[in-house]
């Protein structure tokens, strides 16, 4: 099996689903006593949350591609950041490394491409919502897009961060989560991207009106697969 290296702590609660869902993918698919030959970094979130400005995000691309550099001179051979919202600056990670980098969106576009899925709507953080970095990747794929709102982006902020980052999940917050689920369904929306790790804490990907596409379940089978020589 080849090592993968994992930038993690963004937050420390999506680092553990990563690292859980990885050591079991490879497990089932090899048996007995395997597990994921993994290099993780975990960052210090608070240096790199709720970046904003240009300036931010500079600082936060320097942040991951000196992590990135040494998850590679450690014997990684290839990286994943566990996280949605940070792949704002994966184009300057690349770019930085000598092994590959195993893009989210990517996993994501592909599985709906595959799927034949035509109009989605994409809940998590603000800037994957509503910055067009995440959205490009996907309308690659001949995917359609639908605008977001501001007050289901503000108050899904508002949870991530405020809540399910700290590790804690709300009935009330479940409880919205599903009501805007179902008011896409009406909204002649074919899917959902589910695009922060976080969220899985609160939604159920199994048990909606619509489709759901977990970003992170994604991510980590894509991971799982260049683990095992399969992607």
């Amino acid at each position: 099996m080849r090592k993968l290296g994992l930038i993690g702590g963004m937050s420390w609660a999506s680092t553990e689903l990563y690292y859980r869902h990885l050591n079991k993918s490879v497990n089932k698919a090899k048996g007995g006593l395997s597990s994921a030959p993994l290099l993780i970094e975990s960052l210090d979130f608070a240096d790199i949350a709720r970046a904003r400005s240009d300036d931010d995000w500079a600082r936060v691309a320097q942040i991951l591609i000196a992590s990135a550099q040494r998850l590679e001179a450690a014997g990684a051979g290839a990286i994943m950041i566990a996280a949605n919202s940070m792949h704002r600056v994966a184009r300057e990670v690349e770019a930085a490394i000598g092994v590959p980098l195993l893009h989210i969106a990517e996993a994501v576009g592909k599985a709906l491409k595959a799927d034949k899925v035509g109009c989605v709507a994409i809940v998590g953080t603000a800037n994957v919502m509503a910055e067009g970095w995440y959205r490009r990747r996907l309308t690659r794929y001949g995917i359609k897009l639908v605008e977001p709102r501001d007050d289901r982006v503000e108050e899904i902020e508002r949870i991530i961060y405020e809540e399910l980052m700290h590790g804690k999940a709300t009935r009330d917050s479940e409880r919205t989560m599903k009501t805007y689920l179902t008011n896409y369904d009406q909204e002649d929306v074919d899917a959902v991207v589910l695009a922060s790790t976080e969220l899985r804490m609160i939604v159920d990907p199994k048990a909606n009106v619509l489709p759901i596409y977990d970003s992170t379940e994604l991510h980590i089978a894509m991971g799982a697969e260049w683990v095992l020589h399969k992607g």
